[in-house]
């Protein structure tokens, strides 16, 4: 039972954003090239773990007495 809200809702959109600065905004900031790449590469790598981890979820019933 995979999270679908978690994958697709936080996991790809932070995935694209990371791709888009990496390879699109960074070759146009001159100063900043090197801080760019870096926040794009690690927005996207922490778009991927989200994603596996919406993967491998699963809901938890709630006890109720």
């Amino acid at each position: 039972m995979a999270s679908k809200q978690i994958s697709a809702g936080i996991g790809i959109p932070m995935i694209v954003v990371g791709v888009i600065l990496a390879f699109l905004v960074a070759p146009i900031q001159a100063n900043l090239k090197d801080t760019v790449e870096f926040v794009g590469s690690l927005i996207g790598i922490l778009g991927v773990i989200i994603f596996i981890v919406g993967l491998f979820s699963r809901k938890v019933t709630a006890i109720t007495s």
